[in-house]
């Protein structure tokens, strides 16, 4: 992650508009595409990690999701994959598209495309990201506790998923 990282700026649409370096599209609350893979063992679930302290949003929060900015020039698909194995060093072969979404928040907005996909482990976590990480029920995530922060997009893009999930009676 670096702050002169060129990232794709988008619309309220999702239309590429231009790109920009990683620390004006923060300055500037530039809506901008990423990735979020939700990362599943076999039992159901979810892989979360523990942002570091020197992230430019969320720093020390917990995340359901791998991923990040999509860059100038890249499909969402390419940077999922880069982003999976970038950050939990887990080199995917099949991610399953599930939706897209628009989050919003005062220092966050984000056209985001969610993937998921299962892997076992073990992971190698990027130092420079992800401090930590296990896996945990996704209910769990998702039940208050005063004690745990985690990433509001990655709570909201969870409850989504899980609901659609329940929707189409797919299996636990």
């Amino acid at each position: 992650m670096s702050s002169e990282e060129i990232v794709t700026i988008v619309d309220e649409h999702n239309r590429v508009i231009g790109s920009a370096p990683r620390r004006v599209m923060r300055a500037e609350r530039l809506i901008h595409r990423a990735t979020y893979i939700l990362v599943f063992n076999s039992g159901g679930e979810i892989f979360v990690q523990e942002r570091t302290t020197t992230k430019d949003i969320y720093p020390g929060y917990l995340d359901v999701a791998a991923g990040g900015v999509v860059q100038a020039g890249e499909s969402y698909q390419t940077a999922a994959l880069r982003e999976l194995e970038e950050e939990l060093g887990v080199r995917a072969e099949h991610l399953e598209r599930q939706f897209d979404i628009f989050y919003q928040a005062p220092n966050n907005r984000v056209w985001g495309r969610v993937f998921s996909c299962i892997h076992e482990g073990p992971f190698r976590l990027q130092p420079e990201e992800v401090a930590s990480g296990r896996f945990m029920d996704p209910r769990l995530v998702l039940t208050p506790d005063e004690t745990r922060r985690f990433t509001p997009d990655g709570i909201e893009i969870l409850a989504r998923y899980l609901a659609d999930r329940t929707a189409s009676g797919a299996c636990d």
